[in-house]
Protein backbone atom coordinates (compact mmCIF):
# COMPACT_ATOMS: atom_id res chain seq x y z
CA UNK A 1 0.00 0.00 0.00
CA UNK A 2 1.49 3.28 -1.20
CA UNK A 3 0.71 6.19 1.66
CA UNK A 4 1.11 9.99 0.17
CA UNK A 5 -0.28 12.53 3.35
CA UNK A 6 -1.31 12.53 6.67
CA UNK A 7 -5.62 12.22 6.85
CA UNK A 8 -5.45 13.29 10.71
CA UNK A 9 -4.61 12.02 14.08
CA UNK A 10 -5.70 8.69 15.85
CA UNK A 11 -6.40 11.89 19.19
CA UNK A 12 -9.18 13.63 16.84
CA UNK A 13 -11.45 10.54 16.25
CA UNK A 14 -13.56 7.87 18.06
CA UNK A 15 -12.24 4.47 17.77
CA UNK A 16 -11.71 1.05 19.35
CA UNK A 17 -7.78 -0.02 19.77
CA UNK A 18 -8.55 -3.04 18.07
CA UNK A 19 -9.62 -0.84 14.84
CA UNK A 20 -5.98 0.50 14.84
CA UNK A 21 -2.97 -0.98 12.94
CA UNK A 22 0.02 0.60 13.79
CA UNK A 23 3.04 1.50 11.88
CA UNK A 24 6.15 1.75 14.43
CA UNK A 25 8.64 3.53 13.70
CA UNK A 26 12.11 5.21 15.04
CA UNK A 27 11.75 9.04 16.46
CA UNK A 28 14.81 9.61 13.74
CA UNK A 29 11.98 7.91 11.06
CA UNK A 30 9.98 10.33 12.19
CA UNK A 31 11.16 13.13 9.96
CA UNK A 32 11.33 10.86 6.73
CA UNK A 33 9.75 11.57 3.70
CA UNK A 34 10.53 8.04 2.03
CA UNK A 35 9.95 4.88 4.30
CA UNK A 36 9.08 1.02 3.25
CA UNK A 37 7.65 -0.35 6.91
CA UNK A 38 5.30 -2.82 8.08
CA UNK A 39 2.52 -2.66 10.12
CA UNK A 40 1.46 -4.37 13.71
CA UNK A 41 -0.52 -7.14 11.60
CA UNK A 42 1.57 -7.49 8.61
CA UNK A 43 0.70 -5.02 5.95
CA UNK A 44 3.42 -3.69 3.66
CA UNK A 45 3.74 0.13 3.54
CA UNK A 46 5.23 2.42 1.26
CA UNK A 47 5.02 6.10 2.74
CA UNK A 48 6.06 8.62 -0.18
CA UNK A 49 5.05 12.17 1.48
CA UNK A 50 5.45 15.80 -0.36
CA UNK A 51 6.65 16.93 3.28
CA UNK A 52 8.51 15.55 6.30
CA UNK A 53 7.83 15.60 9.52
CA UNK A 54 5.13 12.58 10.88
CA UNK A 55 3.50 12.82 14.64
CA UNK A 56 2.97 10.19 16.60
CA UNK A 57 -0.69 9.57 16.32
CA UNK A 58 -0.75 10.27 12.54
CA UNK A 59 -3.19 8.36 10.32
CA UNK A 60 -1.61 7.04 7.20
CA UNK A 61 -4.78 4.98 6.04
CA UNK A 62 -8.93 5.36 6.64
CA UNK A 63 -11.33 2.88 5.92
CA UNK A 64 -14.37 2.02 8.15
CA UNK A 65 -12.97 -0.77 10.13
CA UNK A 66 -9.69 0.16 10.17
CA UNK A 67 -7.37 2.74 10.84
CA UNK A 68 -3.48 2.66 10.09
CA UNK A 69 -1.33 5.07 12.52
CA UNK A 70 2.13 6.03 13.21
CA UNK A 71 3.58 5.22 17.34
CA UNK A 72 7.02 4.99 17.73
CA UNK A 73 9.01 2.70 19.27
CA UNK A 74 10.10 2.17 22.93
CA UNK A 75 13.05 3.16 23.59
CA UNK A 76 15.41 2.98 26.35
CA UNK A 77 15.59 6.21 28.30
CA UNK A 78 16.38 8.44 31.36
CA UNK A 79 13.66 10.16 33.03
CA UNK A 80 14.87 13.31 34.99
CA UNK A 81 12.99 14.75 38.24
CA UNK A 82 14.65 18.04 38.89
CA UNK A 83 13.63 19.19 42.79
CA UNK A 84 14.71 22.75 42.43
CA UNK A 85 15.20 25.32 39.57
CA UNK A 86 19.07 24.84 40.74
CA UNK A 87 19.29 21.30 39.65
CA UNK A 88 16.85 22.16 36.29
CA UNK A 89 19.27 24.96 35.75
CA UNK A 90 22.65 22.26 35.96
CA UNK A 91 20.83 19.53 33.72
CA UNK A 92 19.39 21.96 30.69
CA UNK A 93 23.13 23.50 31.05
CA UNK A 94 25.01 20.13 30.81
CA UNK A 95 22.81 18.60 28.45
CA UNK A 96 22.98 21.50 26.08
CA UNK A 97 26.71 21.55 26.70
CA UNK A 98 26.73 18.14 25.29
CA UNK A 99 24.38 18.49 22.50
CA UNK A 100 21.70 16.14 23.45
CA UNK A 101 18.60 16.54 22.81
CA UNK A 102 15.83 16.32 25.52
CA UNK A 103 11.65 16.71 26.02
CA UNK A 104 10.97 19.09 28.64
CA UNK A 105 7.39 17.88 30.24
CA UNK A 106 6.08 19.42 33.04
CA UNK A 107 8.30 19.33 35.84
CA UNK A 108 10.91 16.03 34.19
CA UNK A 109 13.52 16.22 31.21
CA UNK A 110 13.50 12.91 29.09
CA UNK A 111 16.42 11.97 27.22
CA UNK A 112 17.04 9.00 25.01
CA UNK A 113 19.29 6.59 26.69
CA UNK A 114 23.11 6.84 27.16
CA UNK A 115 24.87 5.17 30.11
CA UNK A 116 27.62 8.26 29.67
CA UNK A 117 24.94 10.73 31.21
CA UNK A 118 24.31 8.42 34.62
CA UNK A 119 27.56 10.12 35.57
CA UNK A 120 26.34 13.29 34.80
CA UNK A 121 23.47 12.90 36.86
CA UNK A 122 25.17 11.86 39.96
CA UNK A 123 27.05 14.66 40.11
CA UNK A 124 24.41 16.82 39.67
CA UNK A 125 22.37 14.86 42.52
CA UNK A 126 19.22 14.76 40.26
CA UNK A 127 16.93 11.88 40.90
CA UNK A 128 16.51 10.23 37.11
CA UNK A 129 15.07 6.82 36.07
CA UNK A 130 16.48 4.50 33.22
CA UNK A 131 12.98 3.50 31.61
CA UNK A 132 11.30 2.86 28.33
CA UNK A 133 9.28 5.70 26.06
CA UNK A 134 7.70 6.44 22.73
CA UNK A 135 8.68 9.44 21.86
CA UNK A 136 5.87 11.77 20.39
CA UNK A 137 7.85 13.65 17.95
CA UNK A 138 11.37 13.93 16.48
CA UNK A 139 13.79 16.03 18.34
CA UNK A 140 15.02 18.84 17.13
CA UNK A 141 18.86 18.97 16.22
CA UNK A 142 20.46 23.00 14.98
CA UNK A 143 21.69 23.52 12.21
CA UNK A 144 24.24 26.31 13.43
CA UNK A 145 27.29 23.92 14.90
CA UNK A 146 30.04 25.28 17.16
CA UNK A 147 32.82 24.38 18.69
CA UNK A 148 34.20 24.34 21.78
CA UNK A 149 38.35 26.27 22.20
Amino acid sequence: MRVQKVLGNIESIDTCENTVEWVELDWDELNKRILRKTTDKGRDLAIVMDEQGLRYGDILHQESSRVIAVRTRLEPAYVITPDSMTQMGKVAFELGNRHTPCVVEENRIIVRYDSTLEVLFKEIGVDYERTEERFKQPFKYKSDHHHHT
